[in-house]
């Protein structure tokens, strides 16, 4: 039998609304909301929540620690930025937030895609050398957690003598998680990760992805993991779930559609970026890029630029194609992300066989929700 897919959810901490492009129903990155969406997370059953990183987000490392305070079994998938801090001093946050959340971190490698943004941030390496200063990062990252005395020399990096007094809850460290669909991406990965992450392209696009970092992997004596990144639109019928696709970009110019995509593809050196650019190229009438596979989110959105949209059994179908691919985690969202982390907890779920947290009993009463009789017992739904 298999086991049920992993699901995560997602903290927009560069804000949240209900249209894209558009200010109107605008919901400002306020720590107390996103409190909210992680608090409602972990009562409804997500294994556990994304925190992006870039110029436009509250810095997830801060969110997390303040975020892991409030939640209780909550993991939290938070950015390693090699290049834009050191290797011995992210050991020593990363060692800090795991014991202060009791095991619940969880590490993203992001090496960055847009050179423009790096650059702001003093970063100025080509694309294929950020993943070779990555490979050295994560190289002495990894020994401090395992408790290594490291010495290391590299292009890019020296330490002696470099030490990690205080431990992390899991061991040997916290697991690590990277998304990067170009070579050097996919190689960083065989070699130094635990998860290989994608975003939601079709069914047979993720399938060879999967089989060329597994076979990187296998090649160096190791076992990749794999998760991919997507948007959600479950509705109770269909009619409702694609109404809903088409309200969240009906307020999206064509003009804010090309200067989007042309950011996407000439000011960034993103494969992956580049690769959800071309499902839709900036054509509105080329959304549906597979089977309820929808590219809306794209039009405006850099990164994860896909939804699954449909009916509970119509998404739940599709999550199993991509379970045959190899995929064991879905790192999900969906706009606003507050009352769609109850949606699909409360349509998707239950088809996934994903069981809720926390199930009420009603007793004795009868209520509007679940209609009981007084002396009787039943289970609410």
């Amino acid at each position: 039998m298999v086991e049920p897919i992993r699901f995560f959810w997602f903290i927009p901490t560069h804000g949240d609304g209900r249209y894209l492009g558009s200010s109107d129903g605008e919901r400002q990155p306020d720590f107390s909301y996103f409190a909210q969406i992680a608090q409602a997370a972990d009562r409804l059953g997500f294994e556990g929540v994304l925190l992006p990183t870039g110029q436009n987000c509250e810095e997830s490392w801060i969110t997390a620690t303040g975020l892991a305070t409030l939640t209780e079994r909550l993991k939290y998938l938070v950015a390693l930025r090699p290049g834009v801090t050191l290797p011995t001093f992210a050991a020593r946050q990363a060692a800090a937030l795991d014991r202060l959340s009791n095991g619940r971190l969880l590490l993203n490698v992001v090496v960055g895609g847009n050179p423009v943004e790096l650059a702001g941030d003093g970063v100025f390496l080509p694309h294929d050398q950020r993943y070779e200063q990555a490979s050295e990062f994560l190289t002495i990252f990894r020994g401090l957690l395992a408790g290594e005395t490291v010495d290391f020399q590299g292009k890019h990096y020296r330490v002696e003598g470099g030490r990690l007094d205080q431990r992390t809850v899991q061991k040997p460290h916290p697991p690590i998680y990277l998304g990067g669909s170009s070579e050097a991406g996919q190689d960083l990965a065989a070699e130094q990760v635990d998860t290989y992450l994608t975003w939601g392209e079709p069914v047979v696009q993720v399938a060879e992805k999967v089989a060329s970092a597994r076979k990187k992997a296998e090649a160096r004596g190791r076992k990749l993991r794999f998760g991919i990144r997507l948007h959600f639109i479950v509705r109770e019928t269909e009619e409702e779930a694609w109404a809903e696709a088409d309200r969240l970009i009906s307020r999206v110019s064509d003009s804010q559609i090309a200067a989007a995509q042309a950011r996407f593809t000439q000011q960034m050196d993103s494969v992956g970026q580049r690769r959800m650019a071309e499902l839709h190229g900036g054509d509105r009438n080329k959304l549906l890029v597979a089977p309820n596979l929808w590219a809306g989110v794209g039009l405006v959105r850099n990164g994860a630029g896909t939804a699954l949209v449909g009916t509970p059994d119509q998404v739940a179908e599709r999550l199993r194609e991509y379970q045959e691919a190899g995929i064991e985690l879905v790192i999900g969202s969906g706009y606003p992300h507050l009352e769609e982390a109850y949606r699909v907890a409360e349509l998707l779920f239950p088809a996934l066989g994903i069981g809720r947290q926390h199930k009420s009993l009603v007793e004795t009463v009868s209520n509007e929700f679940a209609v009981g009789f007084h002396g009787h017992r039943q289970i609410a739904v």
